[in-house]
């Protein structure tokens, strides 16, 4: 076994002899396979240490680029700066282009001066147009890694997703919504901020599939195309109300809740559940007073974290086996907040 490291160092951090330590790292028989795994161990931790010595004090600089309503933005910002503090073994300082509306030509203006600039990483959440995916590829080819966040584009696009499976979130507000509404007849208003997303387009594929298997008296009206805004989408709410009076219930993939509560109201309408996304200020205070049934949330600070080790790692400043996995889905309801 080659080791850079003094036989004594490696004795003591794996609290064997040295005369056990030699025999291991100078391949002689006679020596149990579990002794070896424990030299094996210690020379890796010994690796990571030293690899964390020679990263202290060096610095990355990330840019956070989000199409994205304020509330949730502004959600993101704040977990990224509670945790970027805390990171090791190097700091990671953010700069962020946050917008509620990006034209194509905004989100060409901001990518081609970060490509210009120079970054250690871009994190990404934008529509997945074959627009975005160029300048995904630009990004790489100037050796600027990306990965998305929330929505995503193409695999050979970017080095990492961050986020939750969104398919399976929509196919977890269907099982719920199903249950709650007790298998009768009722129109669900399906609520997308743009079919552009596809995180978005994936929740409603989950959502769709499970109502169609196991709650085929629930029908679907979706509406899209309202960016998260309070206006828009509450025009595109009334009406939907307007063409289809079966509608009872809401599952909103895309936010604007507030919004959609106001044309439920608008329109004399009841709402038996509703299920939304993210626990931003606005959905928590939504939550708290019992206008959302339920709301399907990840951690904004574990996301922060995963997003600042994908970068981290890709700069190999993390062991190799890191792998960045899917955020966990939680349910939060009037008594969580």
């Amino acid at each position: 076994m080659r080791c850079r490291f003094p036989m004594k160092d490696v004795a003591f951090q794996s609290g064997l002899s040295l005369a056990t330590v030699d025999r291991v790292l100078n391949e002689r028989p006679g020596v149990r396979a579990t002794t070896r795994a424990r030299v094996a161990a210690a020379v890796e931790e010994l690796e990571r240490q030293y690899g964390a010595a020679g990263f202290a004090g060096r610095r990355l600089a990330i840019d956070i680029v989000m199409e994205a309503p304020r509330r949730f933005s502004d959600a993101v910002r704040s977990a990224f700066e509670a945790e970027m503090p805390g990171m090791r073994p190097a700091s990671v300082a953010a700069r962020y282009h946050l917008a509620e509306r990006m034209r194509e030509g905004d989100l060409a203006s901001i990518l081609t001066a970060i490509a210009k600039r120079g970054s250690h990483g871009v994190l990404l959440k934008a529509p997945s147009t074959l627009a975005t995916a160029e300048h995904a590829h630009r990004l790489t080819a100037a050796g600027i890694p990306v990965a998305t966040y929330v929505t995503d584009i193409a695999p050979d696009c970017r080095i990492a997703y961050v986020g939750m499976d969104n398919r399976i979130a929509g196919a977890s507000a269907a099982h719920l919504m199903g249950h709650m509404l007790g298998g009768t007849p009722a129109g669900v208003l399906l609520n997308l901020s743009s079919a552009s997303f596809a995180g978005e387009t994936e929740r409603v594929a989950g959502f769709r599939d499970v109502l169609t298997r196991r709650f085929p008296a629930l029908t679907v009206e979706t509406v899209s195309e309202g960016h998260g805004v309070h206006r828009e989408t509450f025009q595109h709410v009334v009406e939907a109300l307007s063409r289809n009076p079966a509608l009872t219930a809401v599952y909103s993939a895309g936010g604007a809740n507030a919004a959609i509560l106001e044309a439920f109201a608008h329109e004399r309408r009841p709402i038996r559940v509703f299920a939304a996304h993210d626990l931003d200020a606005a959905n928590r205070r939504l939550l708290k007073e019992g206008r959302l049934t339920f709301v399907i949330h990840h951690d904004f600070r574990q996301d922060a974290r995963t997003a600042c080790q994908v970068f981290l790692h890709h700069h190999r400043m993390l062991p190799t086996q890191f792998a960045a996995a899917p955020s966990q889905i939680c349910i939060a309801t009037p008594y969580d907040v």
